[in-house]
C-alpha cells in the first residue's frame, strides 16, 4: 500500500531554518532515517520509502506554502493515493513547541498552506499531523515569528521531537490514524 506524507513548508534557503518549515524537517527526517534522499520533481521534491510492506511517497511541494493543494493533488492523483491514505505534516502556534497532535479533521485554523489543501481538495476530512511551535511572539510579530529561527533551547531538543514525529508518520502507515492518534497524541 501507498501512503502520502507531506511535509509543508516554503522552497528557498532563506525559509529552511524557520519554523513554518517544520513540515519538511519532518519528512527529511523520515527519509534520512530510510537512507533515501529526495529529487526534484514536478511540484516539489520527493523521496520513496518502503517501511514495513508500506511505500511512503514524500513529498516537500515546491509551491508557497498557500498554494500546497496543488503539489498535494496532483501527488495524489499521480500515485494513486487515496485521501484516507495522506498525512499532511505542518506547524501549529497554538500548541506549545514540540507538542506532536494528529487529527483525521479539522479547520486549517488559520493556516493558508491548510486553508489551501482544503479549498483544493472540496474537503477538510485529511489527516494531518501538526508539531507544537508555540506563540513566543508579541503582537503583530506572528509573522516574523513564524519565519524565525528556532531558539537555542528550541534547537537543543528538535531533533529528539523530530524522532517522535518520525515515529508517528510511520505508525500512520502501520497501524492505522486511530491506533496513531490514540498512541502519539499527547505525548
Amino acid at each position: 500500500m501507498k501512503y502520502l506524507i507531506v511535509g509543508l513548508g516554503n522552497p528557498g534557503t532563506e525559509y529552511e531554518e524557520t519554523r513554518h518549515n517544520i513540515g519538511f524537517k519532518v519528512v527529511d527526517t523520515v527519509a534520512q532515517k530510510a537512507d533515501a534522499s529526495f529529487e526534484v520533481s514536478r511540484l516539489g521534491e520527493v523521496s520513496t520509502v518502503r517501511f514495513k510492506g508500506r511505500t511512503l511517497v514524500l513529498l516537500k511541494p515546491s509551491t508557497f506554502m498557500n498554494l500546497s493543494g496543488k503539489a498535494v493533488r496532483y501527488w495524489m492523483d499521480a500515485e494513486k493515493i487515496p485521501l484516507e491514505r495522506v498525512l499532511i505534516v505542518t506547524d501549529d502556534l497554538a500548541l506549545p513547541f514540540g507538542t506532536l497532535r494528529m487529527r483525521a479533521k479539522g479547520s486549517g485554523g488559520g493556516h493558508n498552506g491548510l486553508g489551501n489543501i482544503e479549498t483544493v481538495l472540496g474537503t477538510s476530512k485529511y489527516a494531518r499531523l501538526r508539531f507544537g511551535i508555540g506563540d513566543e511572539f508579541r503582537r503583530g510579530q506572528q509573522v516574523d515569528y513564524v519565519l524565525g529561527r528556532w531558539t537555542g533551547e528550541e534547537e537543543s531538543t528538535l531533533s529528539a521531537r523530530l524522532d517522535r514525529f518520525d515515529e508517528a508518520v510511520r505508525s500512520f502507515a502501520t497501524i492505522g490514524l486511530e491506533r496513531a492518534m490514540n498512541h502519539f497524541n499527547n505525548t
